[in-house]
């Protein structure tokens, strides 16, 4: 079964490199976005959300674009729901995903530059349970003693932060182990109150600490450092992010991200009064979409039974865009220091470990087209500069620290195969950022 964040395929790799190349140009050309209209401005992309909405294989996009620390643009259309008249906008809530994933990094990269944690170290200082792990043999094997042997290099948050920690995920694995995993509520994220979506359905752990501890009584599927391999470890770097900080994660990010970035409608629980603003989500089952998590009466609506770290929060087009604004100032957004320049700098580096093996890295070629920095991909070459992630419901979310391009895509459809419009997007974007080059100075 495919996962439904996947890594990006050689096809999205190509697009995305292509992106990058196209803005060193378009970005001195930026100061015409002010004297046009959105559609006039980002043609490609509106042609993209009409082909989309207007085809009705989703129900609704929003996008959000934006050069530096100027305002963002933003394009939106469709409804809530295939059967609702209400209209979305940027304030229109979506379900993220693994959108979640560079937030939670950069909350560790606060703690880093503070020095409570340190990328080398050992997670088993923070939560001993983790001291002494077994690993798999035979990668998604059977979970025996024959199968076991002792992890060879103990777990960093340099490892949590990159997808190198060994840890599965349960819409990845296969056979015993991804059963384990269900079997001890490592359910990843709250997707519909049905119990029909495979790898997100069943008990969950009470709380993050249940969760960590759960987590540490099952073999990692791969020797830690050795490979990139999608995974629940944003979800265990919030259980080290509360430990390490001594408050609550869903606190440690209101209180230092969400606030000072002025992020206003990103939570992990919608707000009975907000319940307005939630879109319907939809499943993709065969090219049909599938209503499986309607807005009116969303899992949302109710306190989950922790933060997932690694894709638990729902959040807006005007939100996202506020925390890649933040990281498009190196840390700054409208006068408001968030993060040290140095921090954000260190965070949207290749932080893979050396002792990966060979052909291990991001995105298991060897790491020649990508890095993999903290919680998200990391451009190199062409691409340098670029930051970010997908989210399994659609979504993306990208920035080019080094033209300053931020760009989120809202829309709410999961699917558990690669969705062709996440590619397109950036596509779509890079076009038209590279026609500014014509405009009028």
């Amino acid at each position: 079964m495919a996962h439904p964040t996947p890594a990006p395929t050689l096809s999205r790799r190509a697009v995305l490199q292509a992106a990058a190349a196209g803005l060193g140009a378009a970005a001195t050309a930026r100061s015409g976005l002010a004297r046009a209209p959105e559609r006039e401005q980002w043609p490609a992309v509106a042609a993209l959300i009409d082909e989309y909405v207007g085809s009705e294989r989703v129900a609704n996009m929003v996008a959000a674009l934006g050069w530096g620390q100027e305002a963002p643009q933003f394009l939106a259309r469709g409804t809530l729901a295939f059967d609702s008249a209400a209209g979305v906008g940027p304030d229109t809530l979506y379900r993220i995903y693994s959108m979640t994933k560079p937030v939670t990094g950069m909350a560790a990269m606060m703690l880093v530059d503070e020095g409570v944690l340190a990328l080398d170290q050992p997670v088993a200082e923070i939560l001993p349970a983790f001291a002494r792990m077994q690993v798999q043999k035979v990668y998604d094997g059977p979970i025996t003693p024959d199968n076991l042997e002792p992890a060879a290099a103990p777990i960093t948050i340099r490892h949590l932060l990159t997808h190198t920690a060994g840890l599965g995920y349960t819409f990845i694995q296969q056979g015993p182990i991804a059963e384990a995993y269900v079997r001890h509520g490592l359910i990843p994220a709250m997707v519909s109150r049905l119990q029909v979506v495979p790898g997100f359905s069943g008990p969950r752990a009470r709380s993050l600490a249940d969760f960590a501890d759960r987590l540490a009584r099952l073999p990692l599927v791969r020797q830690p450092g050795t490979r990139w391999g999608y995974s629940l470890s944003l979800d265990l770097l919030g259980r080290v992010i509360e430990v390490a900080s001594g408050q609550p994660f869903e606190t440690f990010l209101q209180q230092r991200m969400f606030d000072p970035c002025g992020m206003t409608s990103t939570w992990f629980t919608v707000p009975a009064g907000e319940r307005a603003r939630l879109v319907t989500s939809y499943f993709d089952l065969a090219g049909m979409p599938l209503p499986i998590d309607p807005g009116a009466s969303s899992v949302y609506l109710d306190p989950p039974p922790f933060a997932f770290g690694g894709a638990g929060l729902v959040s807006s087009a005007r939100d996202y865009d506020r925390f890649l604004q933040m990281l498009a100032g190196y840390g700054a957004i409208e006068g408001r220091r968030v993060m040290r320049e140095a921090a954000v700098r260190l965070a949207v580096s290749d932080l893979q470990p050396a002792t990966l093996a060979p052909g291990g890295g991001f995105p298991d070629t060897g790491g020649r087209s990508f890095g993999f920095g903290a919680g998200g991909l990391v451009g190199r070459g062409a691409a340098e500069g670029l930051f970010g992630w997908f989210g399994a419901a659609s979504t993306v979310g990208l920035v080019n620290l080094r033209h300053g391009l931020r760009q989120t895509l809202m829309t709410q459809l999961v699917s558990f195969t690669p969705q062709v419009v996440q590619e397109r997007f950036p596509a779509a974007v890079a076009s038209d950022a590279a026609a500014l080059l014509v405009a009028p100075g």
